[in-house]
């Protein structure tokens, strides 16, 4: 959902690592569902891609199932 939120908005990986603060190296794990970012780069991420209530729910659910 993450990357196509990021492709909707024209943005590259590099783009979104920058905006963010990360490497592109952790955004490309976060792209691919790899990884559950940190509470600040999420906040961030959430306001960068207009992220709804309902897209911040289905996206923790998600990952949170991949992760453990």
């Amino acid at each position: 959902m993450i990357k196509e939120k990021r492709k909707s908005k024209h943005y590259t990986q590099e783009q979104m690592a920058k905006l963010l603060g990360i490497s592109l190296r952790q955004y490309v794990r976060i792209d691919n569902e790899e990884d559950l970012p940190r509470r600040d780069v999420l906040n961030s991420l959430i306001t960068e891609l207009e992220l709804t209530n309902e897209e911040i729910g289905e996206y923790v659910r998600k990952m949170s199932k991949n992760i453990a």
